[in-house]
């Protein structure tokens, strides 16, 4: 028998639950947001190009990610929320980025990509095992997949994060959920910083 995921304290009210598996913490979905909640929480975020803070953010996982890429290539700002920033900066590299956002900008897609760009986006995932396959699927075999989202490292770090306190965050990361999705999806670790940003590649 699969054993019961085992809940656990986060920093707020709400109930979360241990993926005994992959180490993924994720929230009760009855603690979900509405659509238009969550449409509404995200319009306060005015992130763009002119803040050279939120630049400076992006850079994190654009640089580490560069070495890997080459302007032949065309790629998805997956996430990229209200204000679309990344995909311009790829841009200035001389490298093709589309924008992709399932609220703010969801149009249709010309995958596969020859790499993913998904940036404080995986933590919003209601759904992350279907989220995480669409996204594979939208990647070619070969394709870089740069992700950025805090981790957690232990559960007394998780019962005090302040990451479990935006109530658009729903799906939380371990080291372990990232070895997990390599070994069950293909992919492999070309860099990781172990703290927030790791650049995978889609094997097959």
């Amino acid at each position: 028998m699969t054993p019961e995921p085992a809940k656990v304290s986060g920093a707020d009210d709400r109930h979360y639950y241990l993926c005994s598996h992959c180490s993924l913490i994720f929230v009760d979905p009855d603690h979900h947001l509405s659509l238009d909640d969550e449409r509404a929480y995200y319009g306060t975020h005015h992130n763009s190009i002119e803040q050279v803070g939120y630049v400076n953010f992006l850079n994190r996982v654009i640089k580490p990610t560069l070495p890997y890429l080459d302007n032949t290539m065309c790629g998805l700002d997956y996430g990229c929320g209200p204000g679309p920033t990344l995909s311009e900066l790829v841009k200035r590299q001389g490298i093709d980025c589309e924008d992709y956002d399932p609220i703010f900008l969801d149009v249709p897609l010309r995958s596969p990509y020859d790499f993913i760009f998904a940036t404080e986006c995986f933590e919003h995932f209601y759904h992350p095992r279907q989220d995480i396959h669409r996204i594979h699927s939208l990647l070619k075999p070969g394709g870089v997949l740069g992700i950025m989202t805090d981790r957690w490292v232990s559960l007394d770090h998780f019962a005090t994060w302040h990451y479990t306190t935006d109530p658009t965050h729903t799906s939380f990361y371990h080291e372990t959920t990232f070895e997990f999705l390599c070994d069950h999806l293909g992919f492999e670790t070309l860099w990781s910083d172990e703290t927030r940003v790791i650049i995978l590649r889609r094997l097959t």
